[in-house]
């Protein structure tokens, strides 16, 4: 399938790449601090690392090497770095490699210097943290290359680990992927159930633009499931179409049905997207894409700390 409107020039395709190179790294902000206080609590608990407490001399400091042990992208470097520096605040935490780099197996990633304590009893708890976010940027990097010859964007959608949301969304956009929408309170998303209850797609989407948030002008996203929706939805001038586990060929018999684009809808495929298809959807006319399995059925990139 193909629609020579979709297709990227070489210069559009330089700098769809030069701006998901991301050099940023995912910040340290209090939603973060919160992750990383909860997942200490959770594994120090009320006594500690009794292990670490027991064959470790107290002041002992030592130095240790983080290594990828899959290939990747990496993402969650200064979340990885604020772990150990809650249990000790002289640490020194050094990259080598940023967030948004690509790296093999057996790679060096970072360097960390303190008190051997702290380095063992935040380990854990940081390669978690960072191998989930390098995993998300992996998953989201693979699918941002599959469509990179098109216009369409990669996002993910609510499906994400709970307590964990930020990390998940921001690691998507070090992946190259832009973010959906962040949870139920920033943008109204009408599913087939709010259809049902409010009597239509037309009544709902009205609904939503009269409400309070709607007259602040958030913005309204409508599912459609076939071409009669999509057809009511069109007529309702929502601010994006999702068009929910239809084919790329069923949505691109929708979007020709138009007799002239409105560039103030935009469209969107979700449900049932994998790498094998996503191109296709990608050509059928739409400017983005939603999938839930960059969050949900992550594979954690495989981490290592050792002490040199």
């Amino acid at each position: 399938m193909t629609t020579g409107s979709m297709r990227m020039t070489k210069d559009e395709r330089g700098k769809r790449k030069e701006g998901n190179s991301l050099s940023s790294f995912i910040p340290v902000n209090r939603l973060v601090k919160a992750i990383i206080r909860r997942a200490l609590v959770e594994d120090l608990g009320s006594r500690g690392d009794i292990t670490t407490s027991a064959t470790v001399p107290a002041g002992q400091k030592a130095q240790a090497v983080i290594i990828a042990k899959s290939n990747g992208v990496i993402a969650g470097q200064l979340v990885a770095s604020e772990v150990f520096k809650s249990l000790d605040k002289k640490l020194k935490y050094t990259f080598l490699k940023a967030d948004g780099e690509y790296v093999e197996a057996g790679t060096e990633i970072t360097k960390i210097s303190g008190l051997t304590a702290a380095i063992l009893s935040g380990e854990r708890s940081a390669l978690n943290l960072m191998g989930r976010c390098c995993g998300i940027a992996s998953m989201t990097m693979e699918y941002v290359e599959a469509i990179a010859e098109t216009k369409a964007k990669v996002g993910e959608t609510r499906k994400t680990a709970p307590g964990l949301r930020y990390l998940d969304k921001a690691s998507v956009r070090i992946g190259g992927g832009v973010n959906h929408r962040y949870a139920l309170y920033d943008a109204f998303l009408i599913k087939e159930n709010h259809v049902a209850a409010a009597g239509g797609i037309s009544k709902a989407v009205a609904a939503c633009r009269e409400s309070v948030w709607g007259r602040r002008r958030v913005r309204v996203m409508v599912e459609v499931r076939d071409f009669g929706e999509f057809q009511e939805a069109l007529a309702a001038k929502p601010d994006r179409i999702m068009f929910d586990n239809m084919t790329p060929e069923e949505i691109l018999y929708c979007r020709l049905s138009m007799l002239e684009d409105d560039e103030s809808i935009e469209f969107e495929a979700t449900g049932g997207i994998t790498i094998s298809n996503i191109n296709d959807y990608a050509e059928s006319g739409v400017g983005y894409i939603s999938i839930g399995a960059l969050t949900h059925s992550v594979k954690v990139m495989d981490l290592s700390l050792l002490l040199m």
